[in-house]
């Protein structure tokens, strides 16, 4: 009988969700994220992925079903795609809004992408 509510604690305790990048690269990635926040688009970056490791880049529960992602190894390549957001040569930046970046000082930069289905976690893969 005393087993009974740690079993219900165990239930009650929410699902881990979250979008987690994996560098499957054998270099280092510079991640950029892009994503409507509800009321306007955001940029957020850089996250530096190790090769062969994952790096959680939103916690908690997804709330869109397409977020966006910019990469680069700074040496051979990018992972990119034709949704412009605004990036910073900062290691952390947050910018609001997604037009006019050079006039308000950002650079630009092409995001491919995701489409998670309206899933609560998702893990996106970027490799050679």
């Amino acid at each position: 009988m005393r087993l009974f509510p740690a079993l219900i604690l165990l239930f009650t305790v929410p699902a881990w969700a979250g979008f987690t990048v994996c560098n499957k690269a054998d270099v280092n990635a510079k991640v950029a994220f892009g994503f409507f926040n509800g009321k306007s688009w955001e940029s957020r970056g850089w996250w530096t992925i190790a090769p062969q490791k994952c790096e959680t880049i939103v916690t908690g529960r997804l709330k869109a079903r397409y977020y966006y992602l910019y990469g680069t190894d700074r040496a051979t390549g990018t992972w990119n795609g034709g949704t412009y957001f605004c990036t910073a040569s900062q290691p952390d930046f947050s910018i609001a809004g997604r037009g006019n970046c050079a006039a308000r000082g950002f650079d630009r930069q092409g995001f491919f992408a995701v489409d998670t289905g309206n899933s609560p976690n998702w893990t996106q893969s970027l490799s050679d």
